[in-house]
């Protein structure tokens, strides 16, 4: 790791911010199914995100000759990216927790790896990376297996939507690659511009969310949470992140957002976690552990011997 891209406290600080706010996220999701259906809370926290986001770059970056000459590509990362994973996850949220919602997510790394070696040619297992992968898959099949029996809390289908969020954040990743040159803000509020207009009709003709009842003020705090604090500014702290310690090191939130959301969800809506669901998170992350690679690295260091 070279020494400009070392942790110092403030990088961790903010990386620990930004899971706590990422792990909010399923926080306020779960608050907010309860009275907004998923296509309208979809509309809503991508919509004002991306409003809030114009207004911050405030026309910088070039931010309008990208969109202008990058819709398509902004609307298909919108697509795979935000509309389709946050669609799927609080669909899922409307019959789980925070907590086990969030440690399916944190699967996305591994789905990443296994896509990018498919579709890639820089992007090929090796032979840790082959290890993170079973161990992290090993941790949702454990995840899924009380999902299967008839008296399970939560019913397969809804477990299972996660996961195809986080697949779908997977080709997201590698889909992103294409926009080199473009200032990190300006894909955020592009593909948030983008799955706003996509999900606007869908929200629109499905919901018809003029028909629905005003929610209580803490559903409507909990979607200014999702779509301001969760994405808006999450982004901008991610892309901070990124510039201080770069992608690797920002990459450590992923171990981050399940253990906040856990906290949130067991603090303020009194969730609990069965055997399955601990054992599951401990083989995702140490999963993600060995994908990182960091921990290797650590140990042929400080043992030389070791090969």
């Amino acid at each position: 790791m070279s020494r400009d891209n070392r942790m110092s406290a403030l990088t961790w600080s903010l990386l620990l911010l930004l899971g706590l706010i990422w792990g909010g996220s399923f926080f306020f999701a779960r608050i907010a199914v309860h009275y907004v259906p998923p296509f309208t809370l979809v509309l809503l926290r991508l919509s004002m995100a991306a409003l809030a986001l114009h207004l911050y770059l405030a026309g910088r970056f070039g931010v309008y000759e990208a969109l202008r000459r990058h819709w398509w590509q902004f609307l298909l990362l919108g697509l795979i990216n935000n509309a389709v994973p946050h669609t799927l996850l609080f669909v899922g949220q409307t019959q789980m927790g925070a907590g086990l919602a969030s440690i399916l997510n944190a699967t996305t790394p591994i789905w990443t790896v296994l896509i990018g070696n498919q579709l890639t040619t820089d992007e090929r297992l090796t032979t840790a990376k082959l290890a993170g992968c079973l161990t992290g898959l090993a941790g949702t099949v454990v995840l899924l297996a009380p999902s299967v029996t008839t008296s399970a809390s939560v019913p397969l289908w809804a477990v299972t939507l996660p996961i195809l969020a986080a697949i779908s954040y997977g080709f997201a990743a590698i889909y992103a690659k294409r926009f080199k040159g473009i200032a990190p803000p300006v894909i955020a509020v592009g593909q948030l511009t983008g799955s706003s207009l996509i999900m606007l009709p869908i929200a629109l003709s499905t919901d018809q969310p003029w028909h629905l009842a005003m929610p209580p003020l803490t559903a409507i705090a909990a979607i200014l949470g999702l779509a301001l604090l969760s994405t808006a500014f999450a982004y901008i702290l991610f892309f901070r992140i990124m510039a201080l310690a770069g992608a690797t090191n920002t990459s450590l939130v992923t171990l981050l957002v399940p253990p906040f959301a856990i906290l949130l969800g067991f603090l303020f809506l009194d969730e609990r976690l069965g055997f399955s669901e601990v054992a599951g998170m401990a083989l995702i992350a140490a999963g993600l552990l060995i994908l990182d690679g960091r921990v290797y690295a650590w140990l042929r260091g400080a043992r030389p011997g070791l090969t």
